[in-house]
């Protein structure tokens, strides 16, 4: 029997909060410190790459948004999956995509830390790290209104980067610089462009996309989910796509020569600086801080929401994962668990933070697209012939992509999502006696939400 007494999620978010949310953890300017090494990759066709990533998530996307209406809680990927295919496997999904918020946090923080230390090289970086994760889990504990609010101011920043550079790009292109055209198919088009090259960097670009799963995890602090969540779903993965494609159109013209950068991991200074001088570049620094406190903000109450729906039905120790402050009624000991993991900053290398996100995010992609065939087409049997393109084959087209971007991943991101998919599987022969008892369920109360759904 629930007890009635026990603090809940308060729903308080609209559709507003939840889009800022989702694109504030996506932080859509990493556009410009990726640049360089994925121009590099794609020998130039930047753009036609983030087309072809926008391509690929939308389907998955669509997957999420029909799933979020049938089951509209904080558990997001781990419910859709344990409800529609089995708690055994919704346990191992909720296991990977732990990776993708817990670790998202930890490379804000590694991030900000870089940049703070070629600002103000005579402080430690470990200082700045240490005060931005501080700041980060007292704004996450406070509560999801106030984190959103944060998120909305910082999240106009970054829009605020990309007009910026819009505008002295174009004011360069009209000046002779660069390609010296508005328009040209250089971004989108090179016969030398070998295939290989080009997809491989799809999947990095794929975690680019990431945001649009972080706004399911609200669903229990959102105004009638059913019909906001998935709207949000879609309005932050075509925001960010043409984010990511008017971004990547200028840089490419403005500096058509991509193999002449003295550091691609730093290309987009380069460029800052050919075009607007000390000025620019000094607000991309700016603005590359407040971008990390927005990302982490997100990701890390994306994370404490996932913990949270494990730690309500005892997949995770209750008595810490499952607890809510009955004051601010956000789950502290998350929040603060996620912080702690934020601090492997300190001698993680971005490298293995990014291979564990990609490991993560595609593998729990998959089985989400799955699940809507499982759900919809199997057990609801929703098999005419417009459920049949809506339920069985839109998902699997999205199950196929996701599902071969997972297996292309590298030999560095394969070895260390696998150990973690491993340790994953051994807790859960010991939590089921060796698959002798089903895992706990996530609770669902079906009337409440039957009832939201008329809302």
């Amino acid at each position: 029997m629930k007890d009635t007494n026990s603090p809940t999620l308060k729903r308080s978010l609209s559709l507003k909060h939840v889009v800022f949310f989702g694109l504030a953890f996506m932080a859509p300017t990493t556009l410009f410190s990726t640049y360089g090494v994925a121009a590099h990759s794609t020998n130039g066709m930047i753009s036609t790459a983030y087309i072809v990533a926008l391509f690929v998530m939308l389907f998955t996307a669509y997957s999420y948004a029909q799933m979020v209406k049938a089951y509209p809680n904080a558990g997001a990927a781990y419910t859709f999956t344990q409800k529609s295919l089995s708690p055994h496997i919704g346990f191992i999904i909720g296991w990977t995509i732990i990776l993708d918020y817990v670790f998202s946090p930890m490379i804000s923080s590694l991030l900000l830390g870089i940049a703070m230390r070629a600002y103000f090289p005579s402080i430690p970086m470990y200082i700045w790290i240490i005060l931005f994760i501080l700041i980060v889990t007292v704004i996450n504990i406070l509560g999801i209104k106030i984190a959103a609010k944060v998120n909305i101011a910082l999240l106009f920043l970054q829009f605020g980067t990309l007009t910026l550079f819009v505008v002295f790009s174009i004011k360069g292109l009209l000046n002779g610089q660069g390609a010296g055209t508005l328009f040209s198919i250089l971004p989108f088009i090179d016969s030398n462009v070998e295939l290989s090259s080009f997809m491989s960097v799809i999947p990095i670009l794929c975690f680019s996309f990431l945001g649009f799963d972080a706004a399911t995890t609200l669903s229990e602090e959102t105004k009638n989910p059913r019909k906001t969540i998935p709207k949000a779903i879609y309005l932050i993965t075509i925001i960010g796509g043409l984010y990511y494609l008017i971004g990547s159109y200028f840089l490419q013209l403005i500096w058509p020569d991509f193999q002449s950068f003295k550091d691609p991991e730093a290309a987009y200074m380069e460029i800052a600086f050919y075009i607007g001088g000390n000025f620019l570049i000094s607000y991309f620094l700016a603005e590359g801080i407040m971008a990390s406190f927005a990302s982490a903000i997100a990701s890390g109450a994306s994370a404490s929401r996932i913990l949270y729906a494990m730690g309500r039905e005892r997949v995770l120790p209750a008595k810490v994962f499952g607890y809510l402050s009955p004051k601010y009624r956000t789950p502290v000991f998350n929040i603060i668990i996620i912080g702690t993991i934020a601090l492997s900053a300190l001698f993680l290398s971005l490298t293995t933070a990014v291979s564990l996100i990609n490991f993560g995010a595609l593998f729990a992609f998959t089985f989400v697209n799955l699940s809507v065939i499982s759900h919809f087409f199997f057990r609801n049997k929703q098999r005419s012939f417009i459920g049949t393109i809506r339920y069985l084959i839109i998902p699997l087209i999205g199950a196929s992509l996701t599902g071969l971007f997972w297996i292309k991943l590298d030999i560095h991101s394969l070895i260390l999502g696998g150990t973690w998919l491993l340790i994953g599987v051994i807790y859960l022969l010991n939590l089921t006696k060796m698959f002798r008892k089903p895992p706990p369920e996530l609770g669902f109360d079906e009337d409440l939400s039957n009832k939201e759904a008329n809302l």
